[in-house]
């Protein structure tokens, strides 16, 4: 890692996050305006582009060197992941924020040099901090979180939405129809931030999602991988940062390459 104080990185993103979820909290009783994006299913509203730009605001000020990637669009468009990229989702699972003002969460990863360095999700109604820097563990509300031990299938919870198990053209719907078939069971949950804290966390086994952006999975790859978790692409390949949509599977150590081999790959 570069020579530089993550310490206080991460401290200043941490409260960047705090400020940013007590925005969102106060925002409940006022009236949104909600747009879509590409479909009626992909909403964004006026907080989703308040709390980015005030993310970008902050660390321009305090870091002004460092680079941003929003999914608003606020960041930069980047070609490299050459010195340290923050990766930003204001409100990861907006439809659960309009709908039910429930089980979203504020997601923030910084890497340096393309390695993941700090992961911070902030599930912002349950008030739960899910933090990691490398190499020195990952907490929730400050405690400690267990290095995650493998599962057997059987007995293994997974995060997946029902469209990846019905026909579909970004995968073979039989391989995870089977795959839905051998787990104990599934959940969905609206926000792949979230289920990628659950299994840093304990609370599900795996994760399975054929298209997620980089600032879905930046900040939970860190907790993840903290811990001794996997997380790769479909094929078990390492990520790409800088794909706007690409496949992604994560899971417990053991767990991860059992289904990997047995299912995915098969």
């Amino acid at each position: 890692m570069q020579n530089r104080d993550w310490d206080h990185v991460f401290n200043f993103a941490k409260e960047l996050v705090l400020d940013a979820g007590e925005q969102i909290r106060s925002s409940f009783k006022t009236k949104l305006t909600i747009d879509f994006k590409e479909n009626p299913s992909d909403l964004v509203t006026n907080m989703d582009k308040q709390i980015e730009k005030f993310f970008i605001q902050k660390i321009n000020e305090k870091y002004p060197s460092d680079h941003i990637l929003g999914e608003e669009g606020y960041g930069e468009e980047l070609t490299s992941l050459d010195g340290t990229v923050w990766f930003i989702d204001p409100i990861d699972g907006t439809m659960n924020f309009v709908h039910m003002q429930r089980h979203f969460a504020i997601s923030v990863g910084i890497y340096h040099n393309g390695e993941g360095i700090i992961g911070i999700i902030y599930d912002v109604v349950a008030d739960d901090l899910y933090c990691a820097v490398k190499g020195s563990g990952a907490f929730v509300n400050g405690e400690a979180l267990a290095p995650l031990k493998s599962t057997e299938i059987g007995e293994a919870v997974l995060g997946i939405n029902a469209v990846w198990g019905i026909e579909n053209k970004r995968i073979d719907s039989s391989i995870t129809s089977s795959l839905i078939r051998a787990v104990r069971g599934t959940r969905s949950f609206g926000s792949a931030t979230l289920e990628l804290a659950y299994i840093a966390s304990g609370k599900m086994d795996g994760y399975l999602s054929m298209r997620l952006a980089p600032w879905d999975y930046a900040a939970g790859k860190i907790l993840i991988e903290e811990l001794g978790g996997k997380v790769s692409s479909v094929n078990g390949e390492p990520l790409q940062l800088l794909d706007k949509q690409t496949p992604v599977f994560a899971a417990k150590p053991g767990l991860h390459e059992y289904i990997l081999e047995n299912y995915i790959k098969k």
